[in-house]
């Protein structure tokens, strides 16, 4: 196994033990829904870490948005779900299935092409060609901070 494959590895482990019975007992309090505020904490502070053009708080920033993945997948192991493997095969399947000018025989000629062919497998992927509105994939309860969030919440009440 690869050092990157091992020190994934030894996250996934340490997270395990926290949870177990002799592990921590804030860790294993913690639901899908308790930890939400701090995968979103996690995720705004890695954007900030990305605008200050800090490399070493980046680096850091992504460590702990990568635990608050390890720790989701845990719970959702320990519930008989899903566990890291299932998460880590889904992505690498959409990986292949999205670029098949990478993976197969398809032929882009530019980013805007790789962009504009990546929209079509996703919409099949998901029957988003059924959606009633461009918005209908955009997570409710998600933490606007953009300058549309306004726009976005008045587009779900039927007001734009």
């Amino acid at each position: 196994m690869s050092e990157t494959g091992q020190a994934f590895e030894k996250l996934v482990e340490i997270m395990a033990r926290l949870r177990g019975d002799d592990g921590c007992p804030w860790d294993r309090q913690q639901t899908h829904e308790s930890l939400k505020r701090y995968l979103l904490e996690e995720t705004y502070e890695t954007l900030d870490a990305i605008d200050s053009g800090d490399m070493r708080e980046l680096c850091a920033e992504l460590g702990d948005l990568m635990l608050q993945i390890v720790f989701h997948a845990q719970l959702a192991s320990e519930g008989g779900q899903f566990d890291i493997k299932d998460s880590l095969d889904s992505i690498n399947e959409k990986l292949f299935r999205r670029h098949p000018h990478v993976f197969g025989e398809a032929e882009v000629a530019s980013a805007e092409e790789v962009l504009h062919r990546w929209q079509e497998i996703k919409a099949g992927e998901k029957g988003l060609e059924e959606r009633a509105s461009v918005l209908d994939g955009v997570p409710k309860g998600s933490a606007g901070s953009g300058p549309c969030d306004g726009d976005i919440q008045a587009s779900r009440g039927g007001r734009f």
